[in-house]
């Protein structure tokens, strides 16, 4: 008889140290910790998932980060630095993966619980090619949350145009791309926050909210609620623009 086995799902957080805006923002430290750390802690309480991969580029730059997976025991894969979908692919191979979590390791404040509940969603219908927090975004910037099966990625893979192969998804749900993809939503919406970490405005913000959380990993509804209550810490980045898509 042939034993079934259940599909195999990694988180893979991108990561490196060049940014635009704040350079070095996933080595910062918050609260005592790397950014970097805070990513890896919510991937690593997050049910479902199989193991934790930082998918990092061959830039020098990006040794610190490859040194960070290793002292963290981390599976480290190194890649092109734009084509960040060749990196994603490299790890879903390296680990046997059938679908991936992506995670953006400029986002902090990541719920286990949202990731738990991405990876359930699909796990309960494997013929879903894509599973996201972003097409109909109802929680904060920052605690964005993405699920493609490999097979799915290695479809897009064959697209050769440089904006796919630097943000991973995009090609899996663009209009008619023939994909079948499903969002997850929350109540109530509070997409109008922000707590991601691309500007010294958003740092700010960051260190002065982390102070506040109850429990690291935090929960959304913990973050929501303090930034409800704290319009003074809402408007540190309230005017900043967000970009359409994080860096990896």
């Amino acid at each position: 008889m042939t034993k079934l086995t259940s599909p195999r799902v990694i988180a893979v957080i991108q990561a490196r140290v060049g940014s635009t805006r704040l350079p070095g923002k996933v080595l910062r430290d918050l609260a005592g910790a790397p950014v970097l750390e805070w990513v890896v802690r919510a991937a690593k309480a997050a049910q479902g998932i199989d193991q934790v991969v930082i998918a990092t580029s061959v830039d020098p730059g990006d040794d610190a980060i490859a040194s960070f997976g290793a002292d963290q025991g981390i599976e480290v894969v190194r890649g092109s630095e734009d084509d960040v979908l060749s990196r994603f692919l490299l790890a879903a191979e390296v680990t046997g993966a059938d679908a991936v979590v992506r995670l953006t390791a400029d986002c902090p404040l990541l719920d286990p619980m949202v990731i738990s509940q991405v990876v359930s969603l699909w796990r309960c219908d494997p013929s879903i090619d894509y599973v996201s927090t972003t097409q109909f975004r109802s929680l904060p910037r920052g605690l964005d949350v993405e699920l493609a099966t490999v097979a799915a990625l290695t479809a897009a893979d064959e697209r050769t145009e440089s904006y796919h192969r630097a943000h991973v998804t995009s090609a899996l749900y663009e209009e008619g791309a023939g994909f079948s993809c499903a969002a997850l939503t929350f109540r109530p919406t509070t997409a109008q926050y922000r707590v991601t970490l691309d500007t010294a405005e958003d740092a700010a913000l960051l260190e002065e909210l982390a102070p506040l959380l109850p429990q690291v990993p935090p929960r959304w509804r913990d973050v929501v609620g303090i930034l409800d209550e704290r319009p003074d810490i809402v408007a540190i980045n309230a005017h900043i623009e967000q970009k359409a898509l994080s860096e990896g």
